[in-house]
C-alpha cells in the first residue's frame, strides 16, 4: 500500500509540472532533493557540483548535468541496483533551484542584474523579478539569444503584450539571454509653449498631442509659426513647417514661433 501511495505522489507530481520543467537539463549549480522509497537515510538535497555531479549515499558520484530529472532518477536507481544495494529502486528526483542557467536583464529596469532561470520562465517572470521597467523605460524591449555562435535580436512590444495581450510575444527565455530595455524615445518643444522642455515620444504622436504636453501655446504663440527641426538622412538639420496633424519624431524639436500681431 505505501508503495502505490509513493508511487501515486511520483505520477502526481510529474504531470502537475509544466512540459518545459519535465524537458529543463540540469546543470552545474541547480539544487536537487532527491528521495528514495523506503529508505528515509537516502534523502538527498544537494548541489550539482562543477563536473556535473552530485554525490549520492552508496554509489558516490553520479553525472547528471545534462539529463532531465526523470533521466537523472533512473542513473540513480540504475547505480543503486547493480551495485547490489537495493531491488527496484523508487527514486525521485525534484529540482529545488535553477542555478545553472541565468539570464541578464539590462537597461531601464529597477533591479537590473542576472537572474537565475526557472523551467518555465518567459519575459514577463523577469521583467517581474527585476522589479519592473522604469518610468524612463521604453515600450519595446530587446532579447538577445546566441545560437551556433550566433546573435539573434528580438523586438518585443510590451504594449501589446501586457495592454493588448498578445501572449505569443511572452517568449519562453533560456539561459544566457539577455533582456534589455532601452531608454524612452524622447522629443523636444520650446519656443512659445507653456512648459518647453523633453518629453517621453508616445507611438503614433502628433503634434497637437506634443503641444498638450507642453502646456498649450502660449498667449504670444502662432499655431501658423510651428515648426519641426529634425536631422536628415545625411544628418544635416531640416526645418518643416508643422501642421497639427503632423507626426513626431525621435529626437524631434517642436518649436512655436512668437506671433508677430
Amino acid at each position: 500500500m505505501k508503495l502505490i501511495i509513493y508511487a501515486l505522489f511520483v505520477m502526481l507530481t510529474a504531470f502537475s509540472l509544466p512540459v518545459a520543467a519535465m524537458d529543463y537539463r540540469l546543470g552545474s549549480g541547480d539544487i536537487v532533493h532527491v528521495t528514495v522509497y523506503d529508505h528515509p537515510e537516502l534523502l538527498l538535497e544537494t548541489r550539482v557540483d562543477e563536473q556535473g555531479k552530485i554525490d549520492f549515499p552508496l554509489i558516490g558520484g553520479v553525472t547528471v548535468a545534462g539529463e532531465s530529472a526523470s533521466t537523472a532518477q533512473r542513473l540513480i536507481a540504475d547505480a543503486l541496483e547493480k551495485g547490489g544495494y537495493i531491488k527496484k529502486p523508487q527514486v525521485n528526483l525534484i529540482v529545488k533551484a535553477y542555478r545553472s542557467k541565468q539570464v541578464s536583464v539590462l537597461g531601464q529596469v529597477n533591479k537590473p542584474g542576472k537572474y537565475p532561470l526557472e523551467s518555465t520562465s518567459t519575459i514577463s517572470d523577469l521583467l517581474a523579478q527585476a522589479g519592473g521597467v522604469t518610468l524612463e523605460g521604453a515600450d519595446d524591449l530587446t532579447l538577445i539569444r546566441t545560437q551556433d555562435g550566433k546573435s539573434q535580436r528580438t523586438r518585443i512590444d510590451t504594449q501589446s503584450l501586457f495592454q493588448d495581450g498578445q501572449v505569443d510575444l511572452n517568449h519562453q527565455v533560456m539561459g544566457g539571454d539577455v533582456i534589455f530595455v532601452p531608454r524612452a524615445a524622447v522629443f523636444y518643444i520650446y519656443g512659445e509653449v507653456q512648459k518647453p522642455g523633453a518629453f517621453r515620444l508616445e507611438k503614433n504622436m502628433n503634434v497637437m498631442q506634443a503641444l498638450s504636453l507642453g502646456g498649450g501655446i502660449t498667449q504670444r504663440g502662432t499655431q501658423k509659426g510651428i515648426q519641426i527641426r529634425r536631422q536628415g538622412a545625411q544628418g544635416q538639420p531640416v526645418v518643416l513647417k508643422a501642421a497639427l496633424t503632423d507626426p513626431v519624431q525621435e529626437g524631434d524639436v517642436v518649436y512655436v514661433k512668437e506671433s508677430l500681431f
